[in-house]
């Protein structure tokens, strides 16, 4: 029973106040959609490109008296365990994407107490993880076959497969359009958690 002079509280204004800012959430709702469809497509392209990298070319490899000796070799991604993990890293990256498209569309159907929007960061930040790991590994080997080491005595191979390299390189800056892309989104899907848990409708204290 409300006490001698003091209001009564209204419940109901607070609970249509909550559902109020809830409704105002969800401003530019097709920015994340967006961002994952480029970021799937470069990720795609990454891995197309290195996977599909691949070049032959006859060498002269010694030259005895005045014959030279020649040796036909092939520079494939297959050959270089960093490589390999690129392309690994952005078909996962790739196949993410199009598992939070889906979940986008049809997740509000699934969702249990918010949990979607505790998952899609988690996932979106292992993704970074895995992409930025694979990215490194591959930009660190492709700056030794262009440059070569000369400390180790690693001789460079670009200026003998241009064409490998020139590939290699586009590949890289598909991939780091799309991890660049992912780290957005990645902000979007915890600031999206954050506004969830500020203005859940059972959290009376956040509203004015």
């Amino acid at each position: 029973m409300a006490s001698e002079g003091g209001e009564k509280p209204d419940v109901g204004s607070n609970q249509v106040g909550a559902a109020a800012v809830v409704k105002k959430l969800p401003k530019g709702v097709w920015v994340v959609p967006l961002l994952r469809v480029v970021a799937f497509l470069a990720t795609l392209a990454a891995t197309i490109v290195m996977g599909i990298n691949r070049e032959t070319k006859t060498i002269v490899v010694a030259v005895i008296g005045s014959t030279p000796i020649s040796a036909t070799l092939t520079a494939k991604f297959q050959h270089t365990p960093a490589f390999v993990f690129f392309v690994i890293a952005n078909t996962i990256a790739s196949f993410h994407n199009l598992l939070m498209l889906a979940v986008g569309y049809f997740g509000n159907k699934f969702d249990f107490k918010g949990l979607r929007l505790l998952l899609i960061p988690i996932l979106d930040m292992n993704i970074v993880a895995l992409v930025s790991a694979g990215a490194g590994a591959a930009v660190f080997m492709g700056e030794l076959g262009r440059k070569g080491n000369s400390h180790a005595r690693w001789n460079k191979i670009c200026d003998k497969f241009e064409s490998f390299c020139d590939h290699g390189a586009g590949a890289f800056i598909a991939c780091f359009v799309g991890l660049f892309l992912l780290m957005i989104i990645n902000v979007i899907s915890i600031l999206n958690l954050r506004n969830h848990l500020k203005y859940s409708p059972t959290n009376y204290s956040a509203l004015p």
